[in-house]
């Protein structure tokens, strides 16, 4: 890869929680020691399961949520150590795009108003100008520009989800995270919404971090899948290889992935099936994150902590059983 566009190195974000009003803190390792790069014009897949700390880690990236420690440089600015002006100004190219299109908008203003925000932060000007650019970015995303008069519970989550979209786009952004952003839709709408996607990183030359549970969507979508498991990146491989995973969770998200055969639902391949209930990503267990729900296991899984290692040439695992 050539120079990157965003490139993360050993992130972490931690919280210290209490289960009780009066039991003792706790440190939960939300996002820990996460380290990634994506290039330019580049999707990378996230995918895990709930919990994992996918959304948490989109928050950091676009600085809505404080890092704990680690380097985030977009643009070969370190994110972490910029002012809030930089920040602001760095925003104009870094956007995000929500799980939730109705929670995203605000109900009390017109869609129209909330695209025309962003232009009205960075570009204020004349209001015809930015009235016409309201509309060519309705456009773009499939909607009638006549829309831009409507309010949120006027349109449809799928409907919604392209004015979420319009409003990243309104800078001209270099990169967009998209959190979830197809989770809460139909199987239809999310493939239009998919397609859409697809089409906007030619037009406008961007790259996307696309985070979600959906196996079948980051196929389509992403260039490269890394798989989040209890804050931790444990395997990074092409979307079209993803079949030819090897790390004991990865096989099991695969396998998890419904099938339309009945025949096949009911029916794993070995050591594809978990046991246990999902961790809780606290900073206190040793060892690997998967070690109490693997079936795999050895003892070395116990008191050392997996490290991602290159297996053939972008092809990156963590796992003690494989060297």
């Amino acid at each position: 890869m050539s120079q990157p566009l965003l490139k993360v190195s050993n992130l972490k974000k931690h919280y210290i929680i209490r289960d009780r009003l009066f039991a003792k803190r706790r440190v939960l390792a939300a996002v820990d020691n996460v380290s990634f790069a994506v290039g330019r014009r580049e999707t990378l897949g996230i995918v895990g399961e709930s919990g994992c700390g996918k959304s948490t880690l989109a928050r950091c990236l676009v600085s809505l949520e404080k890092t704990t420690s680690g380097q985030i440089q977009f643009d070969g600015v370190e994110l972490t150590a910029a002012s809030q002006e930089e920040l602001r100004q760095l925003r104009r190219n870094l956007q995000i795009v929500f799980q939730d299109p109705y929670a995203a908008l605000n109900p009390l203003r017109t869609v129209g108003e909330s695209i025309i925000e962003p232009l009205l932060n960075y570009n204020p000007g004349d209001s015809r100008e930015l009235e016409e650019k309201v509309e060519q970015l309705l456009t773009v995303v499939g909607l009638n520009p006549e829309y831009k008069t409507r309010y949120p519970y006027q349109f449809s989550g799928g409907q919604l989800q392209r004015v979420n979209i319009a409003r990243a786009l309104a800078l001209n952004p270099a990169l967009v995270v998209c959190d979830e952003a197809v989770s809460n839709l139909d199987s239809i709408v999310k493939t239009q919404i998919v397609d859409l996607l697809l089409r906007l990183q030619d037009e406008f030359s961007m790259s996307y971090i696309f985070i979600t549970h959906d196996l079948h969507v980051v196929r389509r979508i992403a260039d490269r899948v890394a798989v989040m498991l209890g804050g931790k990146i444990v395997e990074v491989l092409p979307a079209g290889e993803l079949a030819a995973a090897i790390h004991p969770y990865t096989r099991y998200l695969l396998s998890s992935t419904l099938s339309g055969d009945p025949r096949r639902r009911r029916q794993r391949k070995p050591g594809t099936q978990l046991t246990g209930p999902a961790g809780n990503g606290s900073a206190a267990v040793s060892g690997c994150a998967l070690q109490h729900r693997c079936p795999e296991f050895c003892e070395q899984c116990h008191v050392e902590e997996p490290i991602l290692k290159t297996i053939g040439s972008i092809h990156q695992v963590a796992c003690h059983l494989i060297g």
